[in-house]
């Protein structure tokens, strides 16, 4: 998969991700692009979940772009 792919998705996955959870601003975005965990991190800052629970919400969105 070549890096304009990659990037292409990320784009894709991040709008997806920013429509369901409004909080997370385009800055928390470009800080998160490829570290999941700093993604879950600010879904549990701003939302108060659990990890395990940000990272199910993840799990969906990722499997709704496949």
């Amino acid at each position: 998969m070549n890096e304009d792919t990659l990037k292409g998705q990320w784009k894709q996955l991040s709008g997806k991700i920013q429509a369901k959870w409004g909080k997370l601003t385009d800055d928390d975005m470009k800080v998160a692009e490829g570290k999941r965990e700093h993604l879950i991190g600010k879904l549990q800052e701003h939302y108060g979940l659990a990890k395990e629970a940000a990272q199910e919400h993840l799990k969906k969105i990722e499997r709704a772009l496949d």
